[in-house]
């Protein structure tokens, strides 16, 4: 008979981890589907058009509103900056650990 193992315990469903902004908490969506898309968004792309494709994965339209609303001094926030967030968003959805873990 094959070897079998059990990774349930190991497994987690339902639970979207939280990006915080300042403020703003950002919850990211980290469902396997998710995943799924983003992979197929990086490999089909270019970076700019991959990031914006991506924010539509990892967000619902509430915390997009939320990004796309966000300034610091009267000055929105750069294309340099948005990139940070869906990489910190993707780091999140693999399970990483980031700076300023709660």
């Amino acid at each position: 008979m094959a070897k079998k193992i059990d990774i349930t315990d190991k497994l987690s469903f339902n639970e979207n981890p939280v990006l915080v902004i300042g403020t703003e908490e950002l919850e990211v969506n980290a469902d396997a589907e998710t995943m799924i898309r983003l992979m197929g968004v990086f490999s089909n792309n270019s970076d700019m058009e991959a990031i914006g494709k991506a924010v539509d994965l990892l967000f619902d339209p509430e915390e997009i509103k939320a990004v796309c609303g966000m300034k610091k001094g009267g000055k929105k926030l750069s294309a340099k900056s948005l990139a940070e967030i869906v990489n910190a968003a993707i780091g999140l959805v693999m399970g990483e650990n980031g700076q300023g873990e709660q």
